[in-house]
């Protein structure tokens, strides 16, 4: 398939549903191949696979825990050439600071932030030689706190600071390295959090609706193309001016 992105190969973490899928699908609307990462939804892994085929391009599908470095070496063993790196899998914790255990934050803070880690890591050893684009899914949190999220919150900020040193080392290797951070996103986890998500956050949001994955494949296919060559170490909102905007007591 013809596209800004024919020919090349992309790794999307944690790509067996929601945003992770969305961002699968649009970049082999690009004409991406991509390699889809799952943790332990191999039937959505299966599934995504399926949908991006559609487009003409390759899919391949790699089990790893991203959080766990012998997993993420044996699924950059299985990957020889790489262009394109997603770090997109998290999980998250919904409990106050005060009740939070040791477990649950080593497991939100392995997945989220020591998994982009390593698989930066291993990804730009793989582009030193030909450049590439590394784009890490971030967060509103990056921008303001979230009660009840407190180990969510401190992964997310720490991806974004950890997006401008990577971006500063690695440029010399001609490897961008970016984040885009979501608002309110509807996806199969947040239709179950609040009673009506698209409408608890769709008023709160000067655009007037809650995001879809295909808004922020859009936003990864921007960073992962040639339209932002010259873009690297930057943070991209796309949450329709839901973190912009700010507690206001007057109509405007």
């Amino acid at each position: 398939m013809a596209g800004t992105l024919s020919g090349k190969w992309a790794l999307v973490t944690g790509a067996s549903k929601g945003v992770g899928k969305g961002i699968a699908l649009e970049l082999a609307r690009e004409g991406a191949n991509i390699v889809i990462n799952y943790h332990s939804d191999a039937a959505g892994a299966q599934a995504t696979a399926g949908e991006v085929r559609a487009f003409g391009v390759s899919a391949r599908i790699v089990q790893a825990n991203v959080g766990n470095s012998a997993d993420v070496g044996r699924m950059f063993g299985e990957i020889s050439n790489l262009d394109i790196l997603v770090n997109n899998a998290g999980v998250q914790t919904w409990k106050a600071l005060l009740d939070l255990t040791e477990a649950e934050w080593d497991h939100v803070l392995d997945t989220n932030l020591k998994g982009c880690f390593l698989c930066t890591q291993h990804a730009a050893k793989l582009m030193t030689q030909t450049g590439g684009s590394i784009v890490n899914i971030g967060s509103g949190c990056n921008k303001i706190a979230f009660p009840h999220l407190v180990d969510y919150t401190a992964s997310k900020g720490g991806i974004e600071m950890f997006t401008k040193v990577a971006a500063c080392e690695l440029g010399k290797y001609a490897i961008r390295v970016n984040c885009v951070a979501p608002g309110a996103i509807e996806v199969e986890r947040t239709k179950h959090e609040a009673g009506d998500y698209a409408g608890t956050w769709s008023k709160l949001t000067p655009l007037g609706r809650v995001g879809q994955p295909v808004d922020i494949g859009r936003a990864v296919v921007f960073f992962a193309g040639p339209q932002s060559e010259f873009v690297t170490g930057q943070t991209l909102w796309v949450d329709g001016g839901l973190f912009s905007k700010p507690e206001w007591p007057y109509d405007y």
